[in-house]
């Protein structure tokens, strides 16, 4: 929601004018107490599965944060406070994925000098708008995955606790 408010000097009157923007809502995706282990429990094919159990491994001992779930389907590391142009601030993960139909999903890795050169040596996924595409971990080379997970964190989180 947001709140518009003009006064205007006209002709030594005051004008007021007020806007409500009631299509200016928060994120529907949110940190919630839903369990991380039902929800890789619950990812149907086996292989998406264990790779989405390596991942969660992984992207907690490079973050040093606790794996969280954000709405029904993407675990979290990290909070990544946004601000765009309009005005319209949130909250997302700083890094995280979900595992999706056709590919595991990674959120939080683009939009870095450090990881623009890294993602070229990365292996088989495609990137598409700062998220990647992974439809087997075997087929990246999981160090250089690692660094882009470390520079993504630095970069974009701001938890409270570090």
């Amino acid at each position: 929601m947001r709140l518009h408010i003009t006064h205007l000097n006209n002709s030594g009157g005051i004008i007021l004018t007020i806007c409500y923007y009631p299509f200016m809502t928060s994120n529907k995706t949110l940190p919630n107490s839903r369990s991380v282990e039902a929800y890789l429990s619950e990812i149907i094919n086996e292989t998406q599965r264990a790779d989405a159990i390596s991942l969660t491994k992984l992207m907690a001992e490079v973050t040093k944060k606790e794996p969280v779930m954000w709405g029904t389907g993407i675990i979290g590391f990290g909070i990544h406070h946004y601000v765009y142009d309009s005005g319209r601030e949130g909250e997302t993960v700083a890094v995280g994925f979900a595992a999706r139909k056709q590919a595991i999903v990674v959120y939080g890795l683009g939009k870095n000098i450090e990881n623009a050169a890294l993602a070229s040596k990365l292996g088989m996924p495609t990137d598409v708008k700062g998220c990647l595409y992974i439809k087997n971990l075997s087929s990246i080379d999981l160090n250089i995955f690692r660094q882009m997970v470390a520079n993504s964190f630095q970069h974009r989180n701001n938890s409270q606790t570090q």
